[in-house]
């Protein structure tokens, strides 16, 4: 059951509401004034808090204003003097779960409680398929400050429906870190992955149709029939565009509108069609060097960027060598059907020194290839690539 802390200054109060609610199955804990509440709070200690509006040293609502801009969700009960409905509507507004009338009422207080609690089980649900989401991925935990933050952004936007930029060379896991965000957030619904569309894959006089679809006979080669685009596809779902940098200015002008408006029209088409998904770009180019050679619009650049995350080089974060190997080892041996290898310490100090130009994508083919020239149970220097051997 939650723990319920109960913040009332008077004794005979406390203990009252103290038995009711351990009578109930609640772990309770007691405060008489904000000064002991603030320092149970900082604890984490309370899943649910009671709390007295009018104590000793301030107001209730200062506390609970504080509480939930530090433990944002936590909910918190108001108990409010007879007909001070004013009060009560001010403790709602300022994000209460509920409120109280005094003299407190056993039915109505375990009623609020119960749906308190209520909330409280759905948070660790939530919490706990987060975990899974992250486990699942099978993201590599890092030693380099780069990236834990990297890390702390994707945790905190992930939870948002805002724009993501994501910036860094080709191989640092710009696709994995977009995928990373669509799992954590609510538009991950069941095994939903997001919609990816690599724009230098996609001819430049087919993009425009890709992204947005096309009516019927709308241009030569379009065919019969018409076709969703995969803005369209996208709709309540992530929208991954990778290497945006090579998407022409006119084509940026439609998908600025798309974002902006959150409309769209067909290829051929008359019809405006309402959208909603959320986007996440990426690019290995400067867009803000391509944004002063007039290569790329600026509008469009800000609107992409509501936050931006920046991937280091593994070259920059040799920390990580290590346990990104022993990973890719343990991943590969899985999908090989057989026991992990380990590296020996040369063979380690020269993953550490070599300057990886194709970052993570490039350590991973390196180990790949070494595997397939291993027999016995240890990766040798002799195993690596030769422009690996050589930076030993």
């Amino acid at each position: 059951m939650p723990t319920v802390l109960i913040v009332e200054d008077e004794a005979p109060a406390r203990k009252f509401l103290q038995g009711i609610l351990e009578a109930h199955g609640y772990e309770t804990l007691a405060a008489e004034n904000l000064a002991a509440a603030s320092k149970l709070l900082d604890q984490h200690a309370a899943d649910i808090v009671l709390l007295d509006v009018r104590l000793p040293d301030g107001s209730g609502l200062s506390l609970m204003e504080r509480a939930l801009r530090e433990q944002p969700g936590l909910p918190i009960i108001v108990a409010t003097g007879h007909g001070d409905i004013e009060m009560a509507v001010e403790a709602m507004k300022a994000g209460a779960a509920d409120f109280i009338s005094k003299p407190i009422d056993e039915t109505r207080l375990v009623n609020a409680l119960r749906r308190a609690a209520d909330q409280v089980a759905l948070q660790r649900e939530t919490v706990r398929l987060r975990r899974e989401r992250w486990e699942n991925h099978q993201w590599v935990p890092s030693s380099s400050p780069q990236m834990r933050e990297v890390l702390s952004i994707i945790e905190r936007v992930a939870k948002t429906d805002a724009n993501v930029l994501i910036l860094g060379e080709s191989g640092t896991g710009k696709n994995m870190v977009a995928d990373l965000i669509h799992r954590n957030s609510a538009r991950m619904r069941g095994n939903q992955t997001p919609v990816v569309l690599n724009c230098p894959t996609i001819a430049e006089q087919l993009l425009e149709s890709e992204l947005f679809g096309h009516e019927a006979n709308a241009f030569t080669g379009a065919g019969t029939k018409r076709k969703r685009g995969v803005i369209e596809t996208a709709e309540g779902n992530t929208l991954f565009l990778d290497e945006i940098s090579s998407m022409k200015l006119e084509l940026q002008a439609k998908l600025l509108r798309a974002l902006e408006e959150r409309l769209l029209r067909r290829v051929g088409g008359t019809t405006e069609i309402k959208v909603d998904f959320r986007l996440i770009s990426a690019t290995n180019h400067e867009l803000t060097k391509m944004v002063a050679d007039g290569t790329f619009r600026e509008d469009l650049y800000w609107r992409l960027r509501t936050v931006e995350i920046r991937l280091p080089r593994l070259r920059d974060r040799r920390e990580d060598i290590p346990a990104l190997t022993g990973a890719m080892l343990a991943r590969l041996a899985q999908l090989r059907g057989e026991n992990p290898l380990g590296v020996t310490s040369r063979a380690m100090d020269a993953l550490c020194a070599y300057t990886w130009p194709g970052n993570i994508r490039e350590l991973l083919h390196a180990l790949e290839r070494a595997m397939l020239f291993c027999d016995g149970d240890q990766l040798e220097i002799g195993h690596l690539p030769q422009e690996v051997r050589e930076a030993a």
